[in-house]
């Protein structure tokens, strides 16, 4: 069924209030005859880790990050991930494409039974659909997902599907409540697929925490500020950090670890979590740049100690 129309939908595609973040076929052209891209490593071995047993105290939530934009997250009674992604490549196609340098820092196999998994968009390194399949069978999930995903997730195997408009709300438990929160991104699988389906992040409220996982943006301070201000200010957000150089091409759709520190402050977060960095080499900044970048940005911003943190892949964080 087709949503009215409304402030970010015409009647056929999705857009962003502020502005256009989606970039033409003669940017990619003038980016990639342009490019400086800094040579990423072949493999960074790391060592996956089991899943931590969910957390005890009612209204607890524990955030383990497997890798990108995944993150296992678990409360007392719930088990979520967010943008799964366990395959070697985000591609259309399994021979071609961006290949992980990393294992998932949680095996697929390892996984807890999954009850709930978020898609925050359609883009391959977030929504990757043998990953999608993998949970389809193996723990029937609920799929919860912006608007216009319901198609793609079914012809992955889906049978419980969720799509959200911006600020709509849905409680996956007694306990747990998820909002679609707004980014300023844009969406597309393939040619002429531009902006069929919305995008966005997930705010995930219990009766004690808080937790905002923000999906993929580009920087926006009064729409950031907006999330703070409606929802409340975060216990715990997880932020992303990488895939942003060049900025003339990138700008519009990711942030840069500056931003998300800005990100951090505007939506009043007590902690955050960095995500979206170290997995795939997607744009021209070499792999631990953002680490580096991170870093300066705390010290500039004057954040404590632990205020703002990137895990390792498998490490896990309980508020």
């Amino acid at each position: 069924m087709t949503p009215p129309a409304s402030d970010h939908f015409n009647g056929k595609t999705f857009f962003n209030p502020g502005g256009r973040a989606e970039r033409s076929l003669l940017d990619v052209l003038r980016w990639q005859l342009t490019s400086r891209r800094t040579r990423w490593p072949d493999w960074v071995d790391i060592a996956p880790q089991p899943p931590p047993a969910p957390p005890s105290r009612p209204g607890g939530m524990t955030a383990t990050w497997i890798n990108q934009a995944t993150f296992l997250l678990q409360t007392a009674q719930h088990t979520l991930l967010t943008d799964p992604i366990f395959s070697a490549r985000c591609s259309p196609v399994g021979w071609a494409g961006p290949r992980r340098v990393h294992a998932p820092g949680v095996a697929f196999a390892a996984l807890p039974k999954i009850d709930t998994v978020l898609l925050s968009h359609d883009h391959y390194d977030h929504c990757d659909f043998p990953s999608l399949q993998r949970l389809a069978r193996a723990h029937q999930p609920l799929f919860v997902a912006p608007l216009g995903h319901r198609e793609l997730l079914a012809s992955a195997g889906a049978t419980r599907i969720v799509e959200l408009d911006w600020w709509q709300s849905h409680a996956l438990a007694p306990d747990l409540t998820v909002t679609l929160t707004p980014a300023r991104h844009w969406s597309r699988r393939g040619p002429g697929g531009t902006n069929l389906r919305l995008w966005g992040g997930f705010y995930l409220q219990t009766a004690a925490r808080r937790v905002w996982f923000a999906g993929d943006s580009g920087y926006d301070e009064a729409l950031f500020r907006d999330i703070g201000r409606r929802c409340g200010a975060p216990d715990l957000a997880l932020i992303p950090i990488g895939a942003y150089e060049p900025r003339w091409f990138m700008s519009p759709a990711h942030l840069n670890p500056e931003e998300a520190v800005r990100v951090h402050r505007d939506t009043g977060a007590r902690r955050s979590l960095a995500m979206h960095w170290g997995t795939f080499q997607l744009t021209d900044e070499a792999r631990e740049a953002p680490l580096r970048a991170l870093e300066l940005a705390r010290t500039a911003a004057g954040l404590r100690d632990g205020e703002f943190h990137a895990p390792a892949p498998g490490e896990s964080v309980s508020i």
